[in-house]
């Protein structure tokens, strides 16, 4: 199992009734609930911030992916659902072409 760390926070009672009622619903305890959320969570937020990049063209196509955890293609169906234009040039092939094993 790889190493871990214990994250405490601080909740609303609402916030834990509702964190109960869906660990209920799930058929799993808080503590499986609130992992599942968490990471569900971090993996929206890494590909919002990723698209985000990519369209203020702060970041290539190439690099929007890795951050995105996505594997170029995967990042591109993405653009596609995000409504986003390929920004793509000489300078990033070259890039993408040294990449290459």
């Amino acid at each position: 199992m790889p190493a871990s760390s214990t994250v405490s926070t601080r909740l609303a009672e609402s916030e834990v009734a509702l964190i109960q009622s869906l660990a209920e619903l799930e058929g799993c305890d808080r503590a499986t609930l609130i992992k599942t959320l968490l990471r569900s969570g971090l993996e929206n937020l890494r590909r919002e911030r990723a698209v985000e990049a990519y369209r203020r063209e702060k970041v290539t196509l190439s690099r929007a992916a890795e951050l995105a955890g996505l594997g170029p293609w995967d990042f591109l169906a993405l653009m596609e659902s995000e409504k986003l234009e390929l920004h793509y040039d000489v300078n990033e092939f070259r890039e993408d072409l040294d990449r290459l094993p």
